[in-house]
């Protein structure tokens, strides 16, 4: 009931926000929030932002809606962030189970020029881990860009957009587009080299089910302490199940997530004597590395460093 209510309240919000912004159109106004020179591109996660960044380069001015340092799974748009979007001239996110709250600020666009991605089209999707044991309704897994191929369906659909709304400038965002392809393949090529020749298989997880796309590209055993959402708490059950199974597989190292708390890897790790590495699923960042500019590639190439000291990789 909550949950349904929460959703309620929102769409009602975003009808009256919808109904302000379109009142507010009729009037001539400067767009301050953005260079009226450039394409204004509004992302909803990380990976989107960095992507549209890299093909847009000068000719865009791209923000990320959620906020640096934010949690993506906890995140609902604020009035504010809903007459952003109607304003953009692209606006683009994950799909409807990563962002659940997107499609009714989409269908209530005042600004019917929008360009809408859906970045998760033609990517290949799977199940999470509470799924396939018939747990929960199925559902596919919204962490899709921990994929490489995925990552590069994405790219695409995303530099179609920009094609859309510039189609004079096709071929510097296509130039833009191929460069990011090249340095993605160039990763993934790491990736399958480092982790041929680790000794450990196993990625212990102490957070939620976000790393199932990397674990099954690159042949991983993969268990994590949470279900899709950080807010599904893990049962006494579930950690007894994590500890023994460190115990048993001779664990020596597990694995924390970013931007929640590490409570359950120190819970874990204290029982366990193992030590704790980061492996950042890439929704957002800290703002201290956001202000850095750290790209979504910079994020992978740590993890790679951390599977490979984690998984006792040559």
């Amino acid at each position: 009931m909550i949950i349904k209510l929460r959703t309620r309240h929102f769409i009602t919000v975003v009808c009256l926000v919808t109904a302000m912004v379109s009142f507010s159109s009729c009037r001539p106004a400067g767009r301050s929030a953005f260079d009226r020179h450039k394409i204004r591109v509004v992302t909803t996660l990380f990976p989107l932002y960095d992507m549209a960044r890299n093909i847009g380069a000068e000719k865009a001015e791209v923000s990320l809606l959620l906020p640096p340092g934010v949690e993506a799974h906890s995140f609902e748009p604020k009035p504010g962030d809903i007459v952003k979007i109607n304003e953009a001239d692209i606006f683009i996110y994950t799909g409807k189970f990563m962002e659940p709250w997107a499609e009714p600020i989409i269908e209530g666009a005042a600004n019917k020029n929008l360009i809408v991605v859906d970045a998760s089209l033609g990517t290949k999707k799977i199940s999470t881990a509470a799924d396939v044991k018939g747990e929960q309704p199925v559902s596919p897994d919204p962490h899709i860009w921990l994929d490489f191929d995925n990552a590069k369906i994405m790219l695409g659909n995303i530099l179609e957009a920009f094609r859309e709304k510039d189609s004079a400038g096709k071929n510097f965002y296509d130039r833009k587009a191929a460069d990011y392809i090249n340095r993605l393949t160039e990763l993934d090529s790491a990736y399958i080299n480092t982790l041929a020749t680790c000794k450990s298989r196993e990625i212990i997880y102490a957070g939620h089910y976000a790393f199932g796309y990397l674990a099954a590209r690159y042949r991983l055993k993969y268990m994590a302490a949470q279900g899709a959402s950080p807010d599904a708490e893990p049962t006494a059950r579930d950690l007894a199940k994590l500890v023994d199974q460190i115990r048993k597989d001779k664990i020596r190292y597990i694995f924390y997530e970013e931007l929640s708390s590490p409570k359950i890897a120190e819970t874990v790790a204290g029982e366990t004597h193992a030590k704790m590495l980061l492996l950042n699923a890439a929704h957002n960042l800290p703002r201290d590395q956001f202000e850095k500019g750290v790209s979504f590639l910079d994020i992978l190439k740590a993890d790679l460093d951390n599977l490979a000291t984690g998984l006792d990789c040559r």
